[in-house]
């Protein structure tokens, strides 16, 4: 069973249907036996870009998007911020680096396209 976490990038082009999303990470995401999170700190990043004027989400209330499409919310833990704090300084983005350890703490595979992300060791699904 695929135990996933997409990042902002794939949870928008999932959400749009869009062309960018590789086709083994679209099946990998509508495999019915899969766990699909969107954490919370995703949430975060679109709303503070969508507010910037970066990206438009395509809807208010782009949280109910997790579990109208069947995904699970991952909420942020005391430990997920610890585990934040201790990653080396291979990425600065904070919102990625809560991601990252989200999915250490979590045993979660990171559908990305970062490729910073590998620097960490946990499973990517590139996208």
């Amino acid at each position: 069973m695929n135990r996933l976490l997409l990042d902002p990038h794939v949870f928008l082009w999932w959400l749009a249907e869009s062309p960018k999303l590789r086709r083994e990470a679209r099946a990998a995401i509508a495999d019915p036996t899969a766990l699909v999170h969107v954490s919370a700190v995703t949430i975060w990043e679109i709303m503070i870009k969508a507010r910037l004027g970066r990206l438009d989400p395509g809807t208010e209330r782009i949280d109910q998007e997790i579990a109208a499409n069947g995904f699970l919310e991952l909420p942020v833990s005391a430990y997920h911020a610890l585990t934040a704090g201790k990653l080396a300084p291979h990425h600065n983005d904070p919102f990625d680096r809560m991601l990252i350890a989200q999915a250490q703490v979590e045993n979660l595979t990171v559908v990305t396209h970062d490729r910073l992300f590998f620097d960490y060791g946990v499973d990517i699904l590139r996208t």
